[in-house]
């Protein structure tokens, strides 16, 4: 295997599947079955989620809403999410904690660092909930603080599309995939892999981040075997 220990970023529209919301059960089925493989093979996974299938606390803003309030209403999201996904990974038969920036002492964990990796080296997937705990930071920026503070060797961005592009594939027919680029030329190109916020941090502390496309079926496992999936961010 590639890594041994790894931070799984998803985002919360992933869960609604063909859905317009919510959480699609045949979809969080489908990513435990994939996560389950990986741990099968000794790779210790950590996952942050996002909110966005339920609650963005910028949408919430945009419309009127206290920006305050409306992260907290999305790390509430994320929560909910964490926990729908821990059923289905028990449901699999992997062995989950849920662990949140915020205390909800009754569903969850609170976060700290040191019993989240002896959950890792046990075996166990652990699911970081509530974001960072503090608004203003997307949950690409706590997946990068949890990837180093848990010393993740690299962080998978699983997404609908198989890479970063030149230009948006959805809607370019001329767009290019990059099978590896560098952090300082998605800086100079524009491209847009995490906010500046969580893409600075990576860089900082020089962990690699692949972006990937999670919904085909097997690829998870492809990537960490070493097969060539997705663009690879590095130094």
């Amino acid at each position: 295997m590639q890594y041994k220990r790894i931070l799984l970023k998803l985002s919360g529209e992933a869960l609604m599947g063909s859905r317009l919301y919510g959480i699609d059960p045949v979809r969080l089925a489908e990513y435990a079955t994939e996560i389950k493989q990986v741990t099968d093979k000794g790779i210790q996974v950590a996952i942050v989620i996002g909110g966005g299938n339920i609650f963005r606390g910028v949408a919430g803003a945009s419309n009127g809403m206290d920006r305050v309030q409306g992260d907290h209403m999305g790390m509430l999201a994320t929560v909910i999410n964490g926990l729908a996904l821990q059923s289905a990974l028990e449901d699999a038969g992997v062995q989950t904690r849920l662990q949140t920036a915020i205390k909800i002492n009754e569903v969850a964990e609170p976060f700290i660092r040191r019993k989240a990796m002896r959950h890792l080296e046990k075996g166990r997937v652990v699911i970081f909930g509530g974001g960072t705990g503090n608004p203003y930071f997307t949950t690409d920026s706590a997946a990068v603080l949890r990837a180093i503070e848990i010393e993740a060797d690299v962080i998978l961005k699983g997404t609908r599309v198989d890479g970063i592009y030149t230009s948006d594939p959805e809607k370019d027919a001329n767009a290019t995939k990059f099978d590896k680029i560098s952090f300082q030329d998605v800086l100079n190109k524009g491209l847009k892999v995490m906010d500046t916020t969580a893409f600075t941090l990576s860089q900082e502390n020089e962990l690699p981040i692949v972006v990937f496309d999670m919904n085909t079926k097997g690829n998870l496992l492809k990537l960490l075997s070493g097969e060539n999936i997705g663009t690879e961010v590095n130094l």
